[in-house]
């Protein structure tokens, strides 16, 4: 099983680099990528989950029906990007269900920071995949949290997918600067070996980077940004179906997962 998601979000990483980034241009980069990434969904046939911010849920509709219309979820990422608040939780989730018309099921915290597991069970969440365990110093060092699937309370966490044993992180940033090869070896690998394959990327990675040094945005976020990514998208997925592997949403996922876990 693969599940694929998008942190649908405001562009606001060249804030990071002490560039003043308005929404609307934040909004362009974000609207742009997620185009490309439905178009490479459409093409191959299959679905994905969308990890929305309601900031940009309110300030991109017609993308958000396109996301709707094509059969994928739409789960929460907060309100603000830039600056996550506690309330988040409840609000965003307040948010996109009033703005969907659909029942949010699953929530990420913007830049996988801590999030109240206590919270996302009071706000009526399924799951929770706000986790990636992988072994990198920092915000993502989390060695001592289950690598895969498990349950908090009435909560699933879906963790990102590492390779098992030395922790190897294989979300957006690995597909990003690993040889394509490799990177497909190693997702095989756990999907091999775990069943299942979590990962995510962001719509602004699909949008042609190096062509705006002004964005002061790192090489290794750069590099193969834009075309590249589609590439390596189209790729991807078609390495998973011709092992016949089902794409799931995540919250298709977490219903027969919390089955299994539960029993």
């Amino acid at each position: 099983m693969i599940l694929l998601s998008f942190d649908t979000e405001e562009f606001d990483v060249p804030r990071e680099h002490g560039v003043d980034f308005p929404l609307d241009k934040a909004m362009e980069v974000s609207v742009y990528g997620t185009n490309k990434i439905l178009d490479c969904l459409k093409k191959n046939g299959v679905r994905a989950t969308f990890f929305c911010t309601s900031n940009f849920a309110e300030n991109a509709p017609e993308v958000m029906r396109r996301i709707m219309d094509e059969g994928h979820e739409v789960a929460a990422h907060g309100c603000d990007h830039w600056q996550p608040q506690v309330s988040d939780v409840s609000r965003s989730k307040e948010i996109l269900e009033r703005l969907t018309g659909r029942k949010i099921e699953g929530y990420r915290q913007p830049r996988m920071f801590p999030v109240s597991d206590e919270e996302i069970e009071r706000m009526g969440y399924l799951y929770n995949s706000s986790l990636n365990p992988a072994f990198i110093p920092g915000r993502y060092m989390h060695l001592s949290e289950p690598r895969t699937c498990f349950m908090t309370g009435k909560v699933l966490q879906i963790p990102a997918s590492v390779t098992p044993w030395i922790r190897f992180p294989l979300f957006w940033l690995s597909c990003h600067n690993l040889p394509v090869k490799l990177y497909q070896w190693m997702a095989n690998r756990v999907l091999k070996h775990d069943g299942y394959f979590v990962t995510y990327f962001h719509p602004w990675e699909f949008y042609p980077l190096n062509e705006h040094p002004e964005f002061k945005m790192p090489f290794i976020i750069r590099n193969h940004s834009g075309k590249g990514m589609e590439e390596r998208l189209d790729l991807l997925i078609r390495n998973f179906k011709e092992k016949k592997a089902d794409f799931l949403t995540y919250s298709e996922f977490a219903k027969m997962k919390r089955t299994e876990l539960t029993k």
